[in-house]
């Protein structure tokens, strides 16, 4: 499977249709669907499998597909066909109700598409167009009634700045359709007025403005501030925080561009303390933090070097580093599925192939809003 395959998915114009075998072709995981239930509640068509079908079918009928070119269709269209990629895996069937249940497909999904086209090289942006509107794509049926207790203007805005809004409701408007549940009008009446949200407030098709973006960081984190009134920035330390696979080159970078910079790693404490991969982790967190926290309270500027694949991971990281006011760049850093395993291979580590294949299912990509900056360095 190579990036190429994949794109001739994609129907090229208006007129055109799709290939379900073609697409289970390319995507074999997509057959598993066509045995997988739902609830006849939220789904009273079917299998997963003949779900996906119906929102592909209502994807290519709608306006802002039809008017979508280039990359932007392709990623509406895979976005669709992998929505709900990950249900098989996720399906829970409660034994005293019957009651179906497929919780946290959406994320896992995501995670495991991001493997996958990385696997056949599709490039970095359309891939993460794609995985970002999969983790996210029934945000829009459930704004009004977050279970977050989250506003719907602070849902659009935050989703603003990491995708394109005017794409996930695209999607999510198909995803309702492309269904049989007593509740449809209802909540593609809750997508509609979604829309009119978004655009009113300027995140419709482009990011939400902020006065700064120390304003939108700590807004997009829970902050009550407004987004166009610029955010005091107390005094703090600069700090560097890499995030990426092993192997992906974060030593290199920190030779490259801040071999006077203090470093705070993981490695480098397992190292220190003599652990190998996956021995004692906490120990070597813990030595690690110590370090950190000596440097933000004198507001020194360092370099967190550590994997920091998912967002839970990083968020622990990022909550201490802003607990001491530090002003924060994430570094991503990615190279090609084969240079990434032939390094891991080559270099002298404890971390096993097979440990490496693992840690691609807590894979996330950072967010534009999770940090002051986040900067993505993509080797082709």
């Amino acid at each position: 499977m190579d990036h190429e395959t994949i794109r001739a998915l994609c129907p090229v114009d208006a007129r055109a249709s799709y290939d379900w075998d073609a697409c289970c072709e390319v995507f074999p995981r997509l057959r598993a669907l066509e045995t997988t239930p739902q609830s006849p509640r939220y789904h009273a068509e079917g299998n997963v499998g003949l779900h996906t079908r119906m929102v592909l079918d209502a994807l290519l009928d709608s306006d802002h597909f039809r008017s979508a070119t280039g990359p932007r269709r392709e990623t509406l269209f895979l976005a669709a066909l992998l929505h709900d990629l990950c249900k098989p895996e996720t399906t829970v069937i409660d034994p005293a109700t019957g009651e179906i249940g497929q919780p946290g497909h959406s994320r896992r999904g995501a995670v495991d598409v991001r493997a996958l086209l990385w696997r056949a090289g599709v490039p970095f942006a359309l891939r993460e167009a794609v995985c970002r509107i999969i983790a996210v794509h029934q945000v829009p049926f459930f704004a009004f009634d977050s279970r977050r207790g989250e506003s719907p203007e602070f849902i659009a805005r935050r989703l603003s700045w990491s995708l394109d809004v005017s794409d996930l409701v695209c999607v999510a408007r198909a995803d309702m359709k492309g269904r049989i549940c007593h509740d449809q009008q209802a909540r593609l009446d809750d997508i509609a007025l979604f829309e009119q949200l978004a655009r009113e407030d300027g995140c419709w098709d482009t990011p939400r403005a902020a006065a700064s973006a120390h304003t939108r960081l700590m807004y997009a984190r829970g902050a009550a501030v407004h987004l166009d009134t610029p955010l005091f920035q107390a005094a703090g330390s600069k700090v560097t925080v890499l995030c990426g696979l092993p192997a992906s080159g974060k030593d290199s970078w920190v030779a490259r561009h801040a071999p006077d910079l203090d470093v705070v790693s993981f490695d480098d404490a397992k190292a220190e303390l003599r652990l190998k991969h996956g021995e004692n982790d906490g120990l070597a967190a813990h030595r690690a933090v110590d370090k950190a926290k000596s440097l933000l309270r004198r507001h020194a500027p360092f370099v967190w070097n550590a994997t920091h694949l998912s967002e839970q991971m990083r968020g622990k990281t990022l909550d201490l580093l802003f607990a001491y006011d530090a002003d924060v760049r994430l570094v991503y850093l990615e190279v090609p599925c084969t240079t990434l395993f032939k390094r891991n291979a080559a270099r002298d580590t404890t971390l096993r192939q097979k440990d490496l294949e693992r840690m691609l299912h807590r894979w996330e990509v950072p967010l534009p809003w999770e940090a002051h900056e986040v900067h993505c360095e993509v080797t082709p």
